[in-house]
């Protein structure tokens, strides 16, 4: 039997931008990130370079008659509904690349490469002025700190500074300007600050700054996405705010490849997603096997849950748990109702501030703790750590697994919440795995049940 095609039809989005041999930025990151958006990449390369995470060798600058015909191969054939700039090299290239984007109806998002993350130069210094006709038609302008300084004559090193900026690319033609903070110096509250302007209003997002040199691709990837997202018909701050969120963890969760610092992680969020049905089955698997052993004993009087991480979560809903926790009843330990992610809040942010500690950690569980279970604790293959809440702060959970994984050598197996959670005292057992945190814990009810 011949099966009947089904066939898809994406956006599709033109990336007009150089090559990266080594993967990690360039027309490479942008079919990456694109691809993982959900739409459909297409390429007018401007010039081949020879790099890898170490730095730029070798740069080849691509006719501009051949970029051209690149263009108009795509254009002709395509309904583009996005365009996305970056590496335009030279003078020429520029100036060629405005008027394709001039006569094209769709978006445009322009990313002024002019330094790689390595600190080789990609731009010729008599083309950064053949930029001001090319920002002209742009949609976004989205200019790291460095870059914003050539193009604006502003050094931005403050959010106000940042505003200013922006503020002087929408008054020369951009309809909106987002000046990215991961090249500014970190400043008191140690975020990330990127700011969008538009003709009518101001928009500051911020993030924590991760503490990493892997930052290869970032702006490409950056550009790509909020290109993505406009092409799917997201409005311009809703695109934004998505390119953002997901360059942060793209950063976060960075590919260790090459010698050299890693490169961003393109399809994070494509990965997280494809994660969580395998994150849902493992805390049914961990919640079958406390009710078959029946954890009881180990229930406190606020129930039970199990927090399961995807490998690249950042929030609660990110994590699947236990609708309703794991009580006890006469028959046994038994859920309440099934595993969803967002289930869970007081496991689930203390499972993610474990994370920023060691980020292999995916499951927890919280379990009553008494003077038994702080003996059984004792004799798990791990140290065990415990914090007293902090009254006067919102943070008090996040704050105080910080304070426990200070005060022990390595990932403690369990920590112990003296109070936050209701006044009564909770024991939250950690692994890396779910087979690990079903030993753990029915190691603990061994004991426990022995003791009794």
């Amino acid at each position: 039997m011949t099966r009947r095609d089904a066939p898809v039809s994406p956006p599709v989005v033109l990336a007009i931008a150089g090559s990266d041999s080594g993967g990690g930025a360039g027309i490479q990151a942008d079919l990456k990130t694109i691809e993982a958006g959900g739409a459909f990449g297409t390429t007018a390369i401007t010039s081949v370079t020879a790099q890898n995470t170490t730095g730029v060798e070798r740069t080849h600058v691509l006719p501009t008659a051949e970029i051209d015909a690149q263009c108009d191969a795509v254009l002709s054939d395509f309904d583009v509904a996005a365009v996305k700039t970056g590496m335009l090299a030279t003078a020429d290239v520029v100036e060629l690349v405005a008027e394709r984007v001039r006569e094209t109806a769709a978006p445009a998002v322009v990313d002024p490469v002019m330094v790689a993350a390595s600190g080789d130069r990609l731009l010729a210094s008599e083309a950064e002025s053949a930029y001001e006709d090319l920002i002209a038609e742009a949609t976004l302008v989205t200019p790291n700190a460095d870059e914003a300084a050539v193009l604006t004559g502003i050094d931005p090193e403050s959010e106000a500074e940042a505003r200013e900026a922006g503020e002087r690319l929408v008054e020369t033609g951009a309809d909106a300007a987002l000046v990215t903070g991961g090249h500014v110096p970190a400043g008191e509250s140690d975020d990330v600050v990127d700011v969008l302007v538009t003709g009518d209003s101001v928009e500051t997002v911020r993030h924590p700054r991760v503490d990493t040199d892997a930052t290869h691709g970032s702006g490409c990837t950056l550009s790509s996405a909020v290109a993505t997202r406009l092409a799917r018909g997201d409005d311009l701050v809703d695109a934004v705010t998505s390119g953002i969120d997901l360059l942060a963890r793209a950063v976060r969760y960075n590919l260790d490849v090459g010698e050299g610092p890693g490169a961003v992680h393109h399809a994070v969020e494509l990965r997280d997603r494809a994660a969580r049905d395998d994150t849902a089955e493992a805390v049914e698997g961990v919640v079958r096997a406390f009710v078959d052993r029946n954890i009881g004993p180990l229930v406190p009087e606020v129930g039970t849950n199990v927090a399961g991480a995807t490998p690249y979560a950042e929030r609660p809903d990110e994590t699947a748990a236990v609708e309703g926790r794991i009580t006890r009843t006469l028959s046994g330990a038994e859920p309440n109702r099934g595993v969803r992610f967002g289930a869970s809040t007081h496991v689930a942010r203390l499972l993610l501030a474990a994370r920023e500690y060691d980020p292999d950690l995916r499951f927890a569980v919280n379990i009553r703790y008494d003077d038994a279970v702080a003996s059984a604790l004792a004799d798990l293959d791990r140290p065990v750590a415990e914090f007293d809440p902090a009254d006067d702060r919102t943070d008090s959970v996040e704050w105080g697994i910080g304070e426990a994984f200070d005060a022990v050598d390595g990932t403690p197996a369990a920590v112990v919440d003296r109070g936050s959670y209701g006044n009564e005292p909770i024991a939250f057992v950690l692994a890396r795995t779910p087979d690990a945190l079903v030993d753990r814990t029915l190691a603990v009810l061994d004991a426990v049940e022995i003791e009794d």
